[in-house]
């Protein structure tokens, strides 16, 4: 079990670090190539919950990877970022595939692959090693609010950002997703604090799973 671990955790960080650069690497020649500021669209790629999620999974399964050399149960602070990193990477998972899995984007925006990688196999990946890895520790109730508080500060600097920076080539305000955005909703902000409150829940209930099996699924 361990031997297989460590193929996956090498597998997973190298292949969705791959995946985010190469959809970096698109991201800023679709820019390039309507006369934008890459600079901006740099910040805006790296704004999305989605890479963010997916950047720090990859580093959690890198340095797990090495820790795996070592033997007997890992640090619990090391435990708590790999529960951190699986609720965010199966909540990202869970909202894609089941509500804009098949929603068009103009052609050439995003790499197959990479998004693939990104909002399915790193997921299950991740998912997988949280369920079969040895070594994982007995978390308590109480830690998680270290896993809910990132989407909140992250929803709070989304909806700042948003109100303070214009896109130099549109003019417009700009947000990662379009229920973020007061603007594009029905109700404007009333609206948006609903989603970032279901977000906030969503998270919440897998976190709690999360942690529950920490303390029914410990292997090694």
């Amino acid at each position: 079990m361990r031997a297989l671990s460590m193929i996956l955790r090498a597998a997973g960080a190298l292949g969705i670090a791959a995946a985010v650069l190469a959809q970096w690497r698109r991201t800023q020649e679709n820019e390039a190539a309507g006369t934008g500021e890459t600079s901006f669209v740099s910040l805006n790629f790296f704004s999305f919950f989605t890479i963010e999620s997916n950047v720090f999974a990859a580093l959690v399964l890198g340095i797990g990877f090495f820790m795996m050399m070592r033997r007997g149960p890992e640090p619990k602070g090391f435990t708590l970022l790999r529960a951190i990193a699986v609720t965010y990477m199966a909540t990202t998972g869970i909202v894609y595939n089941l509500l804009l899995r098949g929603i068009e984007l103009p052609q050439g925006a995003t790499v197959a692959w990479s998004n693939e990688v990104l909002h399915l196999a790193g997921p299950l990946l991740v998912v997988l090693d949280w369920l079969i890895a040895p070594g994982k520790r007995r978390l308590e109730p109480g830690m998680l609010w270290p896993i809910v508080a990132f989407p909140v500060i992250w929803a709070g600097y989304t909806l700042i950002r948003g109100a303070l920076v214009l896109d130099p080539r549109t003019g417009s305000h700009w947000y990662p997703y379009p229920f973020l955005n007061p603007a594009a909703s029905a109700n404007g902000y009333f609206s948006v604090a609903f989603y970032v409150l279901l977000i906030a829940v969503m998270i919440w209930a897998v976190g709690a799973l999360v942690l529950r099996t920490s303390r029914r699924l410990r292997i090694g």
